[in-house]
Protein backbone atom coordinates (compact mmCIF):
# COMPACT_ATOMS: atom_id res chain seq x y z
CA UNK A 1 0.00 0.00 0.00
CA UNK A 2 1.22 3.46 -0.80
CA UNK A 3 1.65 5.83 2.07
CA UNK A 4 0.64 9.47 2.04
CA UNK A 5 2.25 12.57 3.42
CA UNK A 6 0.75 15.90 4.37
CA UNK A 7 2.12 19.10 2.82
CA UNK A 8 3.49 21.48 5.43
CA UNK A 9 2.44 24.47 3.36
CA UNK A 10 -1.17 23.79 2.33
CA UNK A 11 -2.01 20.69 4.45
CA UNK A 12 -3.03 18.75 1.34
CA UNK A 13 -2.30 15.03 1.34
CA UNK A 14 -0.25 13.43 -1.42
CA UNK A 15 1.63 10.25 -2.18
CA UNK A 16 4.86 9.84 -0.24
CA UNK A 17 6.80 9.29 -3.44
CA UNK A 18 6.05 12.79 -4.67
CA UNK A 19 8.94 15.26 -4.50
CA UNK A 20 6.63 18.24 -4.84
CA UNK A 21 3.12 18.86 -3.56
CA UNK A 22 0.65 18.55 -6.48
CA UNK A 23 -1.56 21.19 -4.85
CA UNK A 24 0.83 24.08 -4.15
CA UNK A 25 4.14 22.95 -5.67
CA UNK A 26 6.26 23.16 -2.51
CA UNK A 27 9.10 20.65 -2.17
CA UNK A 28 8.03 17.81 0.13
CA UNK A 29 11.44 17.32 1.73
CA UNK A 30 11.51 20.92 2.98
CA UNK A 31 15.12 20.68 4.13
CA UNK A 32 15.69 24.34 4.94
CA UNK A 33 19.39 25.02 5.47
CA UNK A 34 21.47 28.18 5.39
CA UNK A 35 22.69 27.36 1.89
CA UNK A 36 19.22 26.59 0.59
CA UNK A 37 17.87 29.79 2.07
CA UNK A 38 20.31 32.07 0.27
CA UNK A 39 20.50 30.04 -2.93
CA UNK A 40 16.73 30.33 -3.28
CA UNK A 41 16.87 34.07 -2.62
CA UNK A 42 19.56 34.63 -5.23
CA UNK A 43 17.89 32.39 -7.79
CA UNK A 44 14.50 34.05 -7.30
CA UNK A 45 15.70 37.64 -7.65
CA UNK A 46 18.91 37.55 -9.67
CA UNK A 47 18.57 34.50 -11.89
CA UNK A 48 19.23 34.95 -15.59
CA UNK A 49 17.38 32.40 -17.67
CA UNK A 50 16.61 32.13 -21.35
CA UNK A 51 13.94 34.83 -21.02
CA UNK A 52 16.62 37.39 -20.25
CA UNK A 53 18.47 36.84 -23.51
CA UNK A 54 15.22 36.59 -25.45
CA UNK A 55 14.37 40.02 -24.01
CA UNK A 56 17.80 41.67 -24.06
CA UNK A 57 18.72 41.08 -27.69
CA UNK A 58 15.54 42.53 -29.26
CA UNK A 59 15.59 45.38 -26.74
CA UNK A 60 19.00 46.51 -28.01
CA UNK A 61 18.62 45.67 -31.70
CA UNK A 62 14.90 46.09 -32.45
CA UNK A 63 13.57 49.29 -30.81
CA UNK A 64 9.95 49.03 -29.73
CA UNK A 65 9.48 45.45 -30.94
CA UNK A 66 9.84 43.86 -27.49
CA UNK A 67 7.25 46.24 -25.99
CA UNK A 68 4.92 45.56 -28.93
CA UNK A 69 5.20 41.79 -28.46
CA UNK A 70 4.52 42.08 -24.74
CA UNK A 71 1.44 44.24 -25.28
CA UNK A 72 0.18 41.86 -27.99
CA UNK A 73 0.12 39.05 -25.45
CA UNK A 74 3.47 37.27 -25.96
CA UNK A 75 4.51 37.65 -22.34
CA UNK A 76 5.72 34.31 -20.99
CA UNK A 77 8.67 34.24 -23.40
CA UNK A 78 10.07 37.58 -22.17
CA UNK A 79 10.96 39.23 -18.89
CA UNK A 80 8.25 41.37 -17.41
CA UNK A 81 9.07 45.02 -18.27
CA UNK A 82 9.06 46.15 -14.63
CA UNK A 83 11.26 43.20 -13.60
CA UNK A 84 13.63 43.88 -16.51
CA UNK A 85 13.81 47.57 -15.57
CA UNK A 86 14.53 46.83 -11.91
CA UNK A 87 17.19 44.27 -12.77
CA UNK A 88 19.08 46.61 -15.13
CA UNK A 89 18.64 49.63 -12.84
CA UNK A 90 20.20 47.70 -9.93
CA UNK A 91 23.20 46.91 -12.12
CA UNK A 92 23.41 50.51 -13.32
CA UNK A 93 23.32 52.07 -9.86
CA UNK A 94 25.81 49.49 -8.61
CA UNK A 95 28.28 50.46 -11.35
CA UNK A 96 27.47 54.15 -10.98
CA UNK A 97 28.09 54.00 -7.22
CA UNK A 98 31.82 53.52 -7.75
CA UNK A 99 32.04 56.69 -9.83
CA UNK A 100 29.93 58.57 -7.30
CA UNK A 101 32.08 57.38 -4.41
CA UNK A 102 35.23 58.58 -6.15
CA UNK A 103 33.64 61.90 -7.09
CA UNK A 104 32.26 62.33 -3.57
CA UNK A 105 35.71 61.88 -2.05
CA UNK A 106 37.20 64.41 -4.46
CA UNK A 107 34.38 66.89 -3.85
CA UNK A 108 34.71 66.48 -0.08
CA UNK A 109 38.41 67.33 -0.30
CA UNK A 110 37.70 70.40 -2.41
CA UNK A 111 34.94 71.57 -0.06
CA UNK A 112 37.13 70.95 2.99
CA UNK A 113 39.92 73.03 1.48
CA UNK A 114 37.42 75.71 0.55
CA UNK A 115 36.13 75.92 4.13
CA UNK A 116 39.66 76.22 5.50
CA UNK A 117 40.80 78.82 2.99
CA UNK A 118 39.93 82.48 3.64
CA UNK A 119 39.21 84.60 0.60
CA UNK A 120 39.67 88.24 1.49
CA UNK A 121 37.75 90.04 -1.19
CA UNK A 122 37.97 93.45 0.44
CA UNK A 123 41.69 93.02 0.95
CA UNK A 124 42.19 92.23 -2.72
CA UNK A 125 40.10 95.22 -3.69
CA UNK A 126 42.14 97.42 -1.35
CA UNK A 127 45.36 96.27 -3.00
CA UNK A 128 43.88 97.07 -6.42
CA UNK A 129 42.85 100.54 -5.28
CA UNK A 130 46.29 101.15 -3.78
CA UNK A 131 48.00 100.11 -6.99
CA UNK A 132 45.72 102.38 -9.00
CA UNK A 133 46.55 105.33 -6.76
CA UNK A 134 50.27 104.65 -7.03
CA UNK A 135 50.01 104.59 -10.82
CA UNK A 136 48.05 107.84 -10.70
CA UNK A 137 50.73 109.44 -8.55
CA UNK A 138 53.52 108.31 -10.91
CA UNK A 139 51.62 109.68 -13.88
CA UNK A 140 51.10 112.93 -12.03
CA UNK A 141 54.79 113.25 -11.17
CA UNK A 142 55.75 112.73 -14.83
CA UNK A 143 53.20 115.21 -16.14
CA UNK A 144 53.91 118.82 -17.08
CA UNK A 145 51.33 120.13 -14.61
CA UNK A 146 53.28 118.80 -11.64
CA UNK A 147 54.67 122.23 -10.83
CA UNK A 148 51.13 123.58 -10.53
CA UNK A 149 50.08 121.13 -7.80
CA UNK A 150 50.32 122.66 -4.30
CA UNK A 151 52.58 120.98 -1.77
CA UNK A 152 49.70 120.41 0.66
CA UNK A 153 47.82 118.38 -2.02
CA UNK A 154 50.83 116.19 -2.59
CA UNK A 155 51.10 115.62 1.17
CA UNK A 156 47.40 114.69 1.30
CA UNK A 157 47.87 112.21 -1.56
CA UNK A 158 50.83 110.60 0.25
CA UNK A 159 48.72 110.37 3.40
CA UNK A 160 45.92 108.61 1.54
CA UNK A 161 48.31 106.14 -0.05
CA UNK A 162 49.94 105.46 3.29
CA UNK A 163 46.60 104.80 4.99
CA UNK A 164 45.40 102.57 2.16
CA UNK A 165 48.56 100.49 2.22
CA UNK A 166 48.33 100.09 5.99
CA UNK A 167 44.61 99.27 5.94
CA UNK A 168 43.84 96.08 7.83
CA UNK A 169 42.55 93.05 5.94
CA UNK A 170 38.79 92.93 5.87
CA UNK A 171 37.06 89.66 5.07
CA UNK A 172 33.71 87.95 5.35
CA UNK A 173 35.08 85.46 7.86
CA UNK A 174 33.74 87.28 10.93
CA UNK A 175 30.49 85.27 11.04
CA UNK A 176 32.42 82.11 10.38
CA UNK A 177 34.74 82.80 13.28
CA UNK A 178 31.80 83.55 15.54
CA UNK A 179 30.05 80.38 14.44
CA UNK A 180 33.21 78.32 14.94
CA UNK A 181 33.55 79.76 18.44
CA UNK A 182 29.95 78.89 19.31
CA UNK A 183 30.40 75.36 17.98
CA UNK A 184 33.61 74.89 19.96
CA UNK A 185 31.87 76.07 23.16
CA UNK A 186 28.93 73.71 22.64
CA UNK A 187 26.34 76.43 22.12
CA UNK A 188 22.74 75.29 21.55
CA UNK A 189 21.48 74.92 18.02
CA UNK A 190 19.27 78.00 18.26
CA UNK A 191 22.29 80.23 18.87
CA UNK A 192 24.16 78.62 16.01
CA UNK A 193 21.26 79.18 13.64
CA UNK A 194 20.95 82.81 14.75
CA UNK A 195 24.66 83.29 14.13
CA UNK A 196 24.06 82.06 10.58
CA UNK A 197 21.42 84.74 10.09
CA UNK A 198 18.17 82.88 10.76
CA UNK A 199 15.36 84.98 12.24
CA UNK A 200 13.70 83.87 15.46
CA UNK A 201 10.27 83.74 13.78
CA UNK A 202 11.44 81.65 10.81
CA UNK A 203 9.02 79.08 9.45
CA UNK A 204 9.44 75.33 9.55
CA UNK A 205 10.90 75.07 6.05
CA UNK A 206 13.33 77.95 6.61
CA UNK A 207 14.43 76.49 9.92
CA UNK A 208 14.97 73.10 8.32
CA UNK A 209 17.00 74.72 5.57
CA UNK A 210 19.27 76.49 8.07
CA UNK A 211 19.65 73.28 10.06
CA UNK A 212 20.83 71.50 6.94
CA UNK A 213 23.18 74.39 6.17
CA UNK A 214 24.61 74.05 9.66
CA UNK A 215 25.04 70.31 9.19
CA UNK A 216 26.67 70.95 5.83
CA UNK A 217 29.05 73.44 7.49
CA UNK A 218 29.95 71.14 10.38
CA UNK A 219 30.68 68.22 8.06
CA UNK A 220 32.52 70.47 5.61
CA UNK A 221 30.21 69.26 2.86
CA UNK A 222 31.29 65.66 3.19
CA UNK A 223 28.83 63.12 1.79
CA UNK A 224 26.61 65.63 -0.03
CA UNK A 225 27.19 63.91 -3.37
CA UNK A 226 26.40 60.51 -1.85
CA UNK A 227 23.10 61.90 -0.53
CA UNK A 228 22.36 63.13 -4.04
CA UNK A 229 23.09 59.68 -5.44
CA UNK A 230 20.79 58.00 -2.90
CA UNK A 231 17.89 60.19 -4.06
CA UNK A 232 18.22 59.45 -7.78
CA UNK A 233 16.63 55.95 -7.78
CA UNK A 234 13.56 57.31 -6.01
CA UNK A 235 13.30 60.16 -8.49
CA UNK A 236 13.45 57.75 -11.42
CA UNK A 237 10.22 56.10 -10.28
CA UNK A 238 8.54 59.48 -10.79
CA UNK A 239 10.33 60.40 -14.01
CA UNK A 240 9.32 57.18 -15.76
CA UNK A 241 5.54 57.73 -15.37
CA UNK A 242 6.03 61.34 -16.52
CA UNK A 243 7.55 60.00 -19.71
CA UNK A 244 4.53 57.72 -20.09
CA UNK A 245 2.25 60.73 -19.64
CA UNK A 246 4.00 62.48 -22.53
CA UNK A 247 3.45 59.40 -24.66
CA UNK A 248 -0.23 59.41 -23.69
CA UNK A 249 -0.54 63.04 -24.79
CA UNK A 250 0.91 62.36 -28.24
CA UNK A 251 -0.69 58.94 -28.71
CA UNK A 252 -3.99 59.51 -26.96
CA UNK A 253 -6.05 56.96 -28.89
CA UNK A 254 -3.33 54.50 -29.84
CA UNK A 255 -2.94 52.74 -26.48
CA UNK A 256 -3.90 52.71 -22.82
CA UNK A 257 -1.72 54.22 -20.11
CA UNK A 258 -0.59 50.71 -19.12
CA UNK A 259 0.72 50.21 -22.66
CA UNK A 260 2.61 53.50 -22.46
CA UNK A 261 4.13 52.33 -19.17
CA UNK A 262 5.30 49.11 -20.85
CA UNK A 263 7.00 51.17 -23.56
CA UNK A 264 8.56 53.46 -20.92
CA UNK A 265 9.89 50.53 -18.85
CA UNK A 266 11.63 49.03 -21.85
CA UNK A 267 12.92 52.39 -23.12
CA UNK A 268 14.42 53.32 -19.75
CA UNK A 269 15.89 49.83 -19.51
CA UNK A 270 17.64 50.51 -22.81
CA UNK A 271 18.90 53.86 -21.49
CA UNK A 272 20.27 52.31 -18.30
CA UNK A 273 21.95 49.54 -20.29
CA UNK A 274 23.59 52.10 -22.58
CA UNK A 275 24.80 54.16 -19.63
CA UNK A 276 26.28 51.02 -18.05
CA UNK A 277 28.27 50.40 -21.22
CA UNK A 278 29.43 54.04 -21.31
CA UNK A 279 30.57 54.01 -17.68
CA UNK A 280 32.43 50.72 -18.06
CA UNK A 281 34.03 51.90 -21.30
CA UNK A 282 35.10 55.16 -19.64
CA UNK A 283 36.82 53.18 -16.90
CA UNK A 284 38.85 51.30 -19.51
CA UNK A 285 39.58 54.06 -22.00
CA UNK A 286 38.82 57.77 -22.01
CA UNK A 287 35.93 58.27 -24.41
CA UNK A 288 36.05 61.64 -26.25
CA UNK A 289 33.30 64.09 -25.43
CA UNK A 290 32.13 64.24 -29.02
CA UNK A 291 31.64 60.48 -29.08
CA UNK A 292 29.60 60.57 -25.86
CA UNK A 293 27.49 63.33 -27.42
CA UNK A 294 26.85 61.19 -30.50
CA UNK A 295 25.86 58.24 -28.31
CA UNK A 296 23.39 60.41 -26.39
CA UNK A 297 21.98 61.79 -29.64
CA UNK A 298 21.52 58.22 -30.87
CA UNK A 299 18.94 57.81 -28.11
CA UNK A 300 16.63 60.06 -30.14
CA UNK A 301 17.12 57.83 -33.19
CA UNK A 302 16.31 54.79 -31.04
CA UNK A 303 13.18 56.54 -29.79
CA UNK A 304 12.08 57.32 -33.36
CA UNK A 305 12.41 53.66 -34.36
CA UNK A 306 10.73 52.51 -31.14
CA UNK A 307 7.74 54.82 -31.61
CA UNK A 308 7.30 53.69 -35.19
CA UNK A 309 7.46 49.98 -34.31
CA UNK A 310 5.38 50.14 -31.14
CA UNK A 311 2.64 52.58 -32.18
CA UNK A 312 2.83 51.63 -35.86
CA UNK A 313 3.01 55.29 -36.80
CA UNK A 314 4.39 56.86 -39.96
CA UNK A 315 8.04 57.84 -40.27
CA UNK A 316 7.18 61.55 -40.30
CA UNK A 317 4.96 61.24 -37.24
CA UNK A 318 7.55 59.22 -35.35
CA UNK A 319 10.33 61.71 -36.15
CA UNK A 320 8.28 64.76 -35.17
CA UNK A 321 6.86 63.25 -31.99
CA UNK A 322 10.18 61.75 -30.89
CA UNK A 323 11.92 65.11 -31.19
CA UNK A 324 9.13 66.99 -29.42
CA UNK A 325 8.93 64.43 -26.62
CA UNK A 326 12.71 64.48 -26.19
CA UNK A 327 12.80 68.28 -26.19
CA UNK A 328 9.97 68.67 -23.68
CA UNK A 329 11.38 65.95 -21.43
CA UNK A 330 14.94 67.33 -21.45
CA UNK A 331 14.01 71.01 -21.21
CA UNK A 332 11.14 70.82 -18.70
CA UNK A 333 10.92 67.46 -16.93
CA UNK A 334 14.62 66.76 -16.39
CA UNK A 335 15.55 70.24 -15.04
CA UNK A 336 12.61 70.17 -12.64
CA UNK A 337 13.58 66.66 -11.58
CA UNK A 338 17.22 67.69 -11.07
CA UNK A 339 16.16 70.66 -8.96
CA UNK A 340 13.86 68.41 -6.94
CA UNK A 341 16.60 65.82 -6.47
CA UNK A 342 19.03 68.47 -5.25
CA UNK A 343 16.52 69.97 -2.84
CA UNK A 344 15.35 66.62 -1.47
CA UNK A 345 18.89 65.28 -1.11
CA UNK A 346 19.97 68.48 0.68
CA UNK A 347 16.98 68.46 3.01
CA UNK A 348 17.60 64.77 3.82
CA UNK A 349 21.39 65.18 3.95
Amino acid sequence: MSTTNRCKNCDATHDASYKYCPNCGQETADNLTFGVLFSNTISNYFSIDARFFRSFIPLMTKPGVLARRFVDGKRLSYLHPAQFYLFISVIFFFIFSFSIRKADNELSKVLDEGFDKEIRIDSLQTQKDSLALLKAKDALLKSEVMDQVPDEDLQALDSVLSNVQRAPDVSFSFKREALDSLIANGAPESELLNAMGMDDDAGAFTKRFYQQMLKFYKQRGGGILQALYDTIPIAMFFMLPLFAILLKIFYWKRATFAHHMVFSFYFFTFLFTSFCVLILANNLIEIPGWLEFLVIMSFVIYLILALRNFYRSSWLGAIIKANIISFVYMIIVVPIAVFGIIMVSFMLY
